[in-house]
């Protein structure tokens, strides 16, 4: 990867003027993170939960308890790879040990609160944390392989306020914890039975992730990288990085670390292609401007033919979805290696858009297509649960907004 660093050591003045706003953006990024922090990773009875910790922070806490540093990797295997979350199925692991493990630490898993199964087999979980906070985790599967993604949470509500958006009407309540970020992903493998069997058959059907449900994942950088660092580790999950994809609204100086410390595929919520419009649909838009968004994206490391940037485009009708609107898309995204997902607005309570018409969206599309750029249109997942794209919002929040109780 890039040895870039934040800090101001070009000799260029004008890559060193870059540079230190970025780093001085950077930083108040996340000192406004740090407002939102989550909760302590120590439970009410002094115990501490090993999911979310990285290997050097496993070492530590064995070590301060007299293990050797050997027994991390031993933990690391049932936690990660087996996916155990009690110590007395550790079979490598001396009984005497399991005890000792069992008494000072636990294997968390977030509570699923409701769990719904759209006709269209999406399934979308309400995943409870220890202090009473909710956020939505979707698995969308692939009906053409036996595979699909898991679009995970990054925070509990969000920040940003897209107006399109279900889940921007929704204040950010706080950041999810590295722990809770993995966890998500695997309790979606627990439900699916998707640990290793002792025939090793086990089926490979959440497959890729993408950090796109509740929130701004470069807003809780530090978190999100962590649990993806966890995530990729080989001796555990081992996800490939080509197989994670970030969405972002368009945090510039933050798309640069991602792609350079963590290297994986990079989606952009660009959803308009004039700054009057984007600063609308999008407010982060009035901070860093469509032109900045694309000039990260052409520094992006990872983006390649074969690894290319995701423009995710929300179809609204007589908004954004002119010919004129996809002409000036294809220029504005000319020399990235890139792909165009054409969304279709999914409507949801109280909001006033409506959703591009076929006819518009195959006209929108065969332009983007015709310049060279792949342009799908989405088909739409789990409408009747609300979890199609733009439709999360947790419902214990939908439930005070409309003074219904929760239903579980």
């Amino acid at each position: 990867m890039s040895s870039r660093t934040y800090t101001s050591t070009s000799a260029d003045a004008n890559s060193s003027a870059l540079t230190d706003l970025n780093a001085e953006e950077r930083s108040r990024i996340l000192a406004k993170a740090a407002l939102f922090s989550p909760p302590s990773a120590t439970l009410s009875d002094g115990r501490r939960d090993l999911v979310g910790l990285s290997r050097d922070e496993l070492t530590d806490i064995l070590t301060e308890i007299g293990e050797k540093p050997f027994r991390t990797k031993q933990l690391w295997h049932w936690i990660y790879h087996q996916g155990v979350t009690d110590f007395s199925r550790m079979s490598t692991i001396a009984k005497p040990l399991q005890q000792k493990l069992a008494e000072r630490f636990i294997i968390g898993r977030p509570e699923a609160a409701t769990v719904q199964t759209s006709s269209d087999e999406t399934r979308k979980f309400l995943f409870r944390f220890r202090d009473g906070q909710e956020a939505e985790t979707v698995y969308i599967p692939d009906r053409r392989e036996d595979r699909g993604a898991v679009c995970i949470s990054s925070q509990v509500g969000c920040t940003l306020s897209c107006t399109f958006c279900h889940t921007g009407t929704q204040k950010l309540v706080r950041n999810l914890g590295a722990a809770e970020i993995v966890s998500q992903f695997m309790a979606a493998r627990d439900s699916y039975g998707e640990w290793p069997s002792p025939k090793g058959e086990t089926p490979r059907l959440l497959s890729t992730i993408v950090l796109m449900g509740m929130g701004e994942p470069l807003y809780n950088y530090e978190n999100v990288a962590k649990a993806m660092k966890i995530i990729m580790d080989g001796e555990g999950i081992g996800l490939s990085r080509r197989r994670i994809t970030l969405s972002t609204s368009g945090v510039v100086p933050l798309m640069d670390r991602c792609g350079d410390e963590l290297g994986i595929n990079l989606a952009v919520s660009l959803h308009a292609v004039r700054n009057d419009l984007r600063d609308e649909i999008v407010p982060l838009n009035r901070k860093y401007p469509i032109e900045e968004v694309l000039a990260a994206c052409r520094r992006y490391p990872a983006a390649s033919n074969a690894r290319r940037i995701t423009f995710e485009y929300i179809m609204l009708r007589g908004i954004n979805d002119s010919e004129a609107d996809a002409r000036e898309l294809v220029r504005l995204i000319s020399g990235i290696p890139a792909k165009v997902n054409l969304i279709p607005f999914n409507p949801w309570p109280g909001s006033d858009y409506k959703p591009s018409t076929r006819e518009q969206q195959n006209r929108f599309a065969e332009i983007v297509m015709n310049a060279g750029f792949a342009s799908p249109i989405r088909t739409p997942r789990g409408r009747d649960i609300l979890a199609a794209c733009g439709q999360l919002k947790t419902a214990s929040e939908r439930a005070r907004a409309s003074s219904v109780p929760v239903s579980e």
